[in-house]
């Protein structure tokens, strides 16, 4: 496996998790007394967000919300230019917003977001869900408490005291040349005429050169060769991690399994010709995929406005 190890969005490289700080039994004081300290306040797995601009509506450790919070709901996710952070889990039934902040969903702001608060909310909504999603214990069904820091819920039950870790869901995604042409498919949930590279979970025991290989046979069928790593992306929705490849793949016919709604070879010119409607958005690892192989055989990427 060869890597063309690049930068994707969302990839917490502005966030410094410091997970030995997780570890201080007193480390709710410590953000409380740190004037620094900025909290980041969740309602299930939406933020709070300004409602005048695109952006968080950060709170400090005296705002009336934060002081109403159980610190139960409270995850320390690290530091960020300087600044502690700290993620509020829920607010109180019927607690009173700040002026000019609002709960908005991460997924239509994602492109409008500077990119370091892009990628705090990518960690911090992936760990909102799993919480949100294990309330109570798979084992036993007992409730279940934080520790480290919220990094890790325990089940209350003395009995069990099962330990529960954030999940993540891996998945491919590649790019499939055959020299001159890409494959890229489309899902009909998608925006007309949006094409974009082949995905897929990767399935137990199975290693990620193998799904490349049978997830681009089984919605196309085609046979993948010459899988090289590229790069990878968290995509919190809810909670997966994009790995990203390039393939080989002899051009023919295409064979489709009905996940796809469409599956075509595509030109650098095809896609020149309408980058704005036909591929994906910019802060996908998907478009970094295509730009990368545009580039590579045209020597230009797609317009950075598409």
């Amino acid at each position: 496996m060869t890597s063309e190890h690049t930068h994707n969005p969302f990839s917490s490289a502005w966030l410094e998790r410091r997970s030995e700080a997780r570890l201080a039994d007193d480390w709710h004081a410590q953000a409380l007394a740190d004037p620094q300290t900025r909290f980041l306040v969740f309602s299930g797995t939406q933020h709070l967000a300004r409602a005048d601009e695109p952006g968080i509506a950060w709170l400090a450790a005296g705002d009336p919300l934060v002081g109403a919070s159980a610190p139960g709901s409270w995850l320390l996710l690290g530091w960020q230019g300087g600044h502690r952070i700290v993620m509020v889990d829920g607010v109180p039934s019927g607690a009173e917003l700040p002026a000019l902040a609002r709960f908005e969903d991460l997924r239509p702001l994602l492109p409008l977001l500077p990119e370091d608060q892009a990628s705090l909310l990518a960690s911090a909504r992936a760990l909102a869900y799993w919480r949100l999603r294990h309330r109570h214990c798979g084992a036993c069904g007992a409730p279940m408490r934080a520790r480290s820091a919220g990094h890790v819920l325990v089940c209350t039950s003395s009995e069990c005291g099962a330990e529960f870790f954030p999940r993540i869901d891996p998945a491919v995604i590649v790019l499939v040349d055959d020299g001159e042409r890409a494959l890229l498919g489309r899902q009909p949930q998608w925006p007309a005429g949006r094409y974009s590279c082949l995905a897929g979970f990767v399935e137990p025991g199975e290693s990620l050169e193998d799904t490349v290989v049978r997830e681009v046979f089984e919605e196309a069928g085609v046979r993948a060769r010459r899988v090289r790593y590229y790069g990878s992306q968290p995509w919190p929705f809810p909670s997966s991690l994009m790995l990203g490849f390039r393939a080989l793949a002899d051009n023919g016919p295409l064979q489709l399994d009905g996940e796809l709604e469409d599956a075509r070879w595509f030109s650098p010119a095809e896609l020149m010709a309408d980058p704005e409607g036909r591929v994906p958005p910019r802060h996908t690892i998907a478009r970094r995929l295509i730009d990368a192989w545009l580039t590579e055989l045209t020597g230009q990427a797609l317009p950075a406005g598409a």
